[in-house]
């Protein structure tokens, strides 16, 4: 009879730790970047700042990079063209930032 809470506490740990490597890949999966573009994107991907930019039509999402925000917007404009919004972990850039990746 003392068996089945020991069970039931290592079947209840088995459980989480299945799942933990799951919520970990969703959270890496979730894009850091979003980019709001003036025209849609002529591709559906885009390389900028060493991470890979999934569009559709008009905005372009992509995973966390090491490059600094600004410079992945920058790239990302050469290859799509004028960026009207840019976002980076939530924060979007200032307007003079964002003329500046435009520039």
């Amino acid at each position: 009879m003392t068996r089945f809470p020991i069970l039931a506490a290592f079947a209840g740990l088995t459980f989480a730790a299945a799942l933990a490597p799951a919520a970990l890949q969703a959270r890496d999966a979730a894009p850091f970047f979003t980019a709001q573009l003036v025209e849609a994107a002529g591709e559906s991907e885009a390389i900028a700042g060493g991470v890979v930019f999934r569009c559709e039509g008009t905005m372009c999402v992509a995973p966390r990079s090491r490059d600094r925000a600004l410079r992945v917007c920058r790239e990302l404009q050469r290859k799509t063209g004028a960026i009207a919004s840019f976002t980076a972990g939530g924060t979007p850039l200032s307007e003079t930032q964002l003329a500046r990746c435009n520039g």
